[in-house]
């Protein structure tokens, strides 16, 4: 296995993602506190709560500590841990399932999603084959990589082993797809490549700095 992805991450981007046509609520938890919690609403930029707090979304924060957060979702209470999240379908189950990513003026679109219902920082890049990431964030999501089959990948720093997985699902803004390929390689790296095995099952439309991503039916 030999594939070439591109490294021109920016360090400390972070891209504002907003969901349309939103047939659920999604939020992932991103920091704990006593009586506040860090959340991320429906792939959009990370909020502090405090306990009794209603979003605009309709999430409300009833309680949290170190170790936990107790939140209310459309009606819906969920308990959430670090990095967790829950998507509460919206009560009229409408839409599509899309979301809307915004560029800066390098061109990259970064993101926060989740993989396996737990929360990671992407960046889309199309020349990715897969959806790639290094070996301590996959252990971070709970991915036995090293039961996939094993290859090598070129990149910027030499060739290194990797491993083809099974992601369960992965997940941006309101967009899920389940059972998509993914690549884990023997080094680190500060994104989560959002590669060609996610995107090449959605309708992508660009406009200006805006990248729509929709899910085909």
């Amino acid at each position: 296995m030999s594939l070439v992805w591109r490294h021109s991450i920016l360090p400390g981007l972070v891209i504002l993602c907003t969901a349309t046509s939103a047939p659920a609520t999604e939020v992932n938890v991103v920091g704990l506190f006593s009586g506040k919690a860090m959340v991320s609403i429906n792939g959009g930029k990370h909020r502090v709560m405090t306990a009794g707090e209603t979003t605009p979304e309709g999430v409300k924060l009833i309680s949290a500590d170190s170790s936990t957060a107790v939140l209310e979702i459309d009606g819906k209470r969920q308990n959430l841990g670090m990095g967790k999240s829950a998507s509460i379908p919206s009560a009229d189950g409408g839409g599509n399932q899309s979301a809307v990513l915004a560029a800066d003026v390098q061109g990259h679109f970064v993101t926060t999603g989740n993989i396996n219902g737990t929360g990671t920082r992407m960046m889309v890049d199309t020349g990715a084959s897969m959806v790639s990431m290094g070996k301590d964030e996959a252990k971070r999501l709970g991915i036995s990589y090293l039961n996939g089959e094993r290859g090598m990948v070129s990149t910027a720093n030499g060739v290194v082993p990797a491993y083809h997985v099974t992601l369960n699902t992965v997940r941006v803004g309101n967009l899920t797809l389940n059972q998509v390929d993914g690549l884990v390689q023997e080094s680190n790296m500060p994104y989560v490549l959002l590669g060609m095995s996610f995107l090449k099952r959605l309708e992508i439309k660009q406009d200006g700095t805006n990248m729509t991503l929709l899910k085909k039916y």
